[in-house]
């Protein structure tokens, strides 16, 4: 975590210098700072490949990057066996020698020198396959560089130190990685926590009207084709309000023809923020909640509402009932699985709120997490903020 800390410190130090550049670089007059300024765009144009990880494609386009920072003759990249990945310059002879270096670099876990010596016109030439290290993971790979004679101690430290920034980014795109793989696990875990006991009720439901009234039975086994399909959809880690809005209409619908009269919901849903983007499932579990709340320990029934509205930059929604409620105590301690509903069916009263949560935080920031409201006997109110625009997020 240090190391990550340190990283992201770094990449916003580059970038604050980056943003001073673009600001005064009509003033900037002297050499040292063309200098200074020209290396941070350089390796501003390297970054972008690199956080995409280290593949073929991503090497390919950071080598002439790479090797304009070092001032090499030549730049090679190579993945983590040591098959290469780019070759940018000339020398193209020495890929062989490079191979060879960065495998015994990989094994060693240190940098690697190979001299060539010269031949008839040809000036001897060195080959440094410098390993690039990563705290958390080891070797993500080596950077190779060519020169002319034998390199002094300033030029072997520019290869050390433009590994290390390479090493940063790649431990960056290994955090944004890790993150998409938690992301796609928190919904595979959502998915798993849509209650059986829905389903098992759902099918009932529709075998009962199969008989009576065979026209509704194929309207709901169509309403819950959808609801499943979409549930279980492969595509995405967002979705736009008015897709999740469709699959709680399907939800809902099931639930009515279970519940009847008993279940009232009530919808205020502004047009203007229906394509905003949020989490793929961050409602449907806010609703299941409240219609087993706002039906639980009653025989008068419930309502549910949902509010969705226009608020500035935000768009704001509230998922309510008015049933049992809880005590605040219980959810602030984070129990919340060990509650049950009342309605006898010993299941957790609040499936997937946590992850729900999580989830918000991890795409907006921590500013846009989940806000509860409630207490015994008057009813649950779950609201959250979800922000109409945000760069890199979209469905």
């Amino acid at each position: 975590m240090t190391t990550a800390l340190a990283v992201l410190a770094a990449a916003a130090l580059i970038a604050g210098a980056l943003l001073i550049w673009s600001r005064t670089r009509r003033v900037v007059t002297t050499p040292a700072e063309r200098a200074v300024h020209s290396a941070l765009h350089t390796a501003s144009l390297a970054a972008v490949p690199l956080r995409r990880g280290l593949t073929e494609r991503s090497a390919r386009e950071a080598a002439p990057h790479l090797r304009a920072l070092i001032g090499a003759e030549a730049l090679a990249l190579a993945d983590p066996d040591g098959t290469l990945l780019a070759w940018e310059g000339p020398h193209a002879e020495l890929a062989g020698c490079f191979t060879e270096a960065a495998e015994r670099a990989v094994a060693g876990e240190r940098p690697v020198l190979v001299a060539r010596p010269g031949r008839g016109e040809h000036a001897a030439r060195t080959l440094i396959a410098q390993p690039l290290l990563i705290e958390s993971t080891g070797v993500a790979g080596v950077l190779g560089m060519v020169s002319t004679g034998q390199p002094g101690p300033g030029r072997l430290g520019a290869v050390a130190e433009v590994a290390r920034y390479a090493c940063g980014q790649l431990e960056l795109a290994e955090l944004d990685a890790s993150r998409a793989r938690l992301d796609r696990a928190e919904v595979r875990a959502l998915r798993a926590q849509i209650s059986p006991h829905f389903i098992y009720n759902a099918l009932n439901t529709i075998a009962s009207f199969v008989r009576t009234d065979p026209a509704r039975a194929r309207e709901l086994i169509l309403e819950f084709a959808d609801f499943t399909r979409y549930s279980f959809r492969a595509a995405g880690e967002f979705t736009v309000l008015a897709d999740e809005l469709r699959n709680i209409e399907r939800y809902l619908a099931l639930e009515r023809a279970r519940f009847g009269d008993a279940l009232q919901v009530r919808l205020r849903i502004a047009p203007e923020v229906l394509g905003v983007v949020l989490p793929f499932l961050a409602l449907q579990p806010l609703v299941e909640n409240a219609v087993r709340h706002g039906l639980a320990g009653t025989a008068l029934g419930g309502t549910v509402s949902i509010v969705a509205t226009d608020a500035g930059t935000d768009c704001l929604i509230s998922v309510e009932d008015d049933g049992v409620g809880m005590d605040p105590d219980l959810l602030r301690s984070g129990a919340l699985d060990a509650v049950d509903t009342g309605a006898g069916s010993g299941e957790s009263a609040h499936i997937g709120l946590a992850n729900v949560d999580d989830r918000l935080r991890a795409a907006f920031g921590d500013d846009y997490g989940l806000v509860v409201d409630t207490a015994p006997g008057a009813g649950t109110k779950v609201s959250l903020r979800v922000p109409k625009f945000r760069a890199g997020i979209q469905a």
